[in-house]
């Protein structure tokens, strides 16, 4: 059974349950090992699992480090459909029938993304306009368009087509939104669409195969 020394400093690769915030389970664990300093690398929305730091100790000053590396993710994205959020919790705002993609279409729509860009975000985001975070305004009705993000795709790989439904797995840099990018996909296709699942599978050399299960992980002892 491993021990850990929260003070002195710890990087924990934790499995985010679905249905949690990353600061539900920052919080989780704050409370659970009566840790001062703790935080994460990286938000997960609710729906999403996967990969998330969490950072304890001396190690939170290393915070932006963390945030700066690559990230891995898997997918599944619902084509002729658009929410406003750009993800399965949000509202359909538009509609239309899926004609036959091929898997070589789809493919190379796909590897059209690949390489640096500029990304949208959503309206729907954490990023901050005068002191206000955008899904704080999106949710008063006043929508602000956020500003075009310098972004690296660095590979997007077509894994499965079930139409409507296809799944990606995408490595990226930092700051790229993958309910965007499926957004970017489905205007690409003229059908829209949004992102119904997400799954983080790395961030850096930090693998969801070594990831820990939070229940599992309260178990563990301090040092």
């Amino acid at each position: 059974m491993n021990n850990f020394d929260f003070e002195a400093g710890e990087v924990i690769n934790i499995n985010k349950p679905k249905g949690w915030t990353s600061f539900d389970v920052v919080n989780k664990i704050r409370r659970h090992f009566k840790i001062k300093k703790v935080g994460h690398a990286g938000t997960l929305d609710p729906f999403a699992t996967g990969v998330l730091l969490i950072l304890t100790g001396k190690s939170t000053k290393k915070a932006k480090d963390f945030l700066a590396l690559d990230k891995q993710y898997l997918a599944e994205i619902e084509l002729g459909k658009v929410t406003d959020t750009l993800d399965i919790e949000g509202r359909v705002i538009s509609q239309q029938p899926v004609k036959h993609f091929s898997e070589i279409e789809i493919a190379a729509v796909c590897e059209e993304f690949v390489g640096e860009s500029e990304q949208i975000p959503p309206l729907f985001s954490a990023i901050k306009y005068r002191g206000k975070k955008l899904y704080q305004l999106a949710r008063r009705g006043e929508m602000v368009q956020p500003q075009p993000r310098k972004i690296t795709i660095y590979e997007l790989r077509l894994v499965e087509v079930n139409l409507p439904k296809i799944v990606v797995e995408v490595t990226c840099s930092k700051g790229t939104y993958i309910r965007a990018l499926a957004r970017d996909i489905g205007e690409k296709l003229g059908v829209g669409g949004y992102l119904r699942s997400l799954i983080r599978t790395r961030v850096g050399t930090f693998h969801i195969s070594e990831s820990l299960n939070l229940t599992e992980f309260l178990t563990l002892k301090q040092a």
